[in-house]
């Protein structure tokens, strides 16, 4: 956070596309194009990881893998990699993204034909280079271990495999692996070609001055390989089950609190380790990207346990987090650190000094500020010059959305703070975030095109139609840009 700017956030699954859902190809380059012409400085995503069975990116099954239904096809049969006639079989884009058609296309004709192509297609070089990302890439093996039993022992978690496997016997995954070499290696070919092409897309973006904001949630699925491995980094029983889970008590998203289901650190075992694995986690992390926000900051200074066998979030109870002594464990070997804090929700006094005296920026929001007085803190009035301000969040409905459903009296307290008439609220809205202190101020996409609350990407407490949310191809057309440049540029973000 060293200059005035601003930016769009966006996921890559949302980006449009010829395919089911969003890829790190021609579109990726294009949104890239994009920001530089609208004069932004920021492209933020949610994680980039490989999501269960939710389709969360926030319940990955990997802290460190890439998603690789991000992976672009188009790209792989240009580079050598793969027979073009292999794109005829695509299904074809829709309104919204099908992560399961993907997937499943994935599986059958894209995976098999790129193992093909590559055997015979690849360069020296290209052999390098694979062999080069598993050396550098200390997670990738147990990653492919654990994809490759999922799918040999159908879909259900990993406590419910073969105890050898489950429980990481070395003579049983020795076995395994020799058993499933093709299938595994396949597992690293994919996270290897993946990875290439969203390190292409980074280095177009930084060559265009667009910094890339990540995504760390603090906490991870339990269903990923990283709980599999580092079991003794988490509060699990013998059979690998958690006794108390994660989540949030009661809050303005749900009445009920939300039961995110994630287990929870042990935060004692992974200081005894100097957190070796977070150091990794943040590491990996900080090579996808150039400064990322931690989800639920919260959790650092104290988190929310739940009883696992508890319906909702209702009767769990405050446990102390790590606290300072972990970040400062994290800057001694890697430095100082380029976070934002999700600070949003119920915070306390002492969750504000810790993100304070680690003088990292927090979140403001503003569909939140017209609920109260003068002093509400996310009125862009009283704003910090070190903040991360934002209209709304993947989290929150659409500003259009908003607008049309908030109270009769936050609507009016909008309309007399800003002075407008909410007759173009979205970008009423914006252009009153983009003057205000704050260093960086994001928008959804889905500002930019005034969308209503049918195009949100998440419903928090909502099981079901998330995450799917996609662009329409041409949608942040010139005109756009030219507008959200000019606004960038009177304000001094451009």
């Amino acid at each position: 956070m060293d200059r005035r700017t601003s930016g769009i956030l966006l996921h890559p699954t949302s980006l449009p596309g010829p395919g089911p859902s969003g890829t790190l190809g021609a579109d990726a380059r294009a949104f890239v194009a994009f920001l530089e012409a609208a004069g932004q400085g920021l492209w933020q995503m949610l994680p980039l990881g490989p999501p269960a069975a939710s389709d969360s990116p926030y319940m990955a099954t990997s802290a460190f893998a890439m998603n690789p239904l991000l992976l672009d096809a188009e790209e792989l049969v240009a580079r050598g990699w793969l027979d073009g006639a292999v794109l005829a079989t695509c299904p074809h884009a829709g309104t919204s993204s099908d992560f399961d058609a993907h997937a499943t296309w994935q599986r059958e004709q894209l995976l098999p034909a790129l193992v093909k192509g590559f055997t015979e297609g690849a360069t020296d070089a290209d052999r390098a280079a694979l062999e080069a990302f598993e050396a550098a890439s200390h997670w990738l093996h147990d990653f492919a271990l654990f994809e490759t039993i999922g799918a040999r022992h159908g879909a259900g978690l990993w406590q419910a495999w073969p105890i050898a496997l489950r429980d990481r016997h070395a003579e049983a995954l020795a076995a395994f692996a020799a058993a499933e070499a093709p299938a595994i290696a396949a597992v690293k070919l994919v996270q290897f070609a993946v990875d290439a092409q969203w390190q292409a897309v980074r280095a177009a973006a930084n060559r265009a001055g667009i910094r890339i904001v990540g995504d760390i949630p603090i906490f991870v699925g339990l269903h990923s390989a990283d709980v599999w491995v580092e079991r003794s980094l988490f509060e699990l029983d013998a059979s690998g089950q958690p006794a108390f889970v994660a989540g949030v008590p009661p809050d303005y998203f749900s009445e009920v609190g939300q039961r995110w289901g994630n287990p929870l650190f042990d935060w004692t075992a992974s200081e005894a380790t100097g957190h070796r694995w977070w150091k990794q986690r943040v590491r990996a992390c900080l090579r996808q990207a150039d400064m990322v926000r931690i989800d639920h900051f919260r959790g650092f200074e104290s988190y929310w346990a739940i009883p696992a066998e508890a319906p909702d979030a209702r009767s769990g109870s405050w446990r102390p987090g790590p606290g300072r002594p972990f970040f400062d464990a994290l800057r001694n070997e890697l430095g100082e650190l380029p976070i934002i804090a999700e600070d949003l929700g119920i915070i306390t006094p002492a969750v504000e000094e810790l993100r304070d005296g680690l003088q990292l920026p927090g979140m403001k929001i503003l569909h939140f500020a017209f609920s109260g007085g003068d002093d509400h803190p996310y009125l862009p009035h009283n704003y910090p010059v070190r903040c991360v301000a934002y209209t709304g969040t993947h989290d929150n409905d659409t500003t259009a959305g908003w607008y049309a459903t908030c109270p009769a009296a936050e609507a009016d307290h909008a309309r007399r703070y800003f002075g407008i008439d909410g007759a173009d609220i979205a970008w009423q809205l914006l252009e009153g975030l983009w003057r205000s202190p704050a260093l960086l101020a994001l928008v959804p996409a889905q500002d930019l095109l005034s969308l209503g609350s049918e195009e949100r990407m998440n419903r928090p407490g909502s099981a079901v139609g998330n995450w799917c949310w996609r662009l329409r191809d041409g949608a942040l057309d010139a005109g756009v840009a030219a507008r959200l440049r000019e606004l960038s540029h009177r304000y001094g973000r451009s």
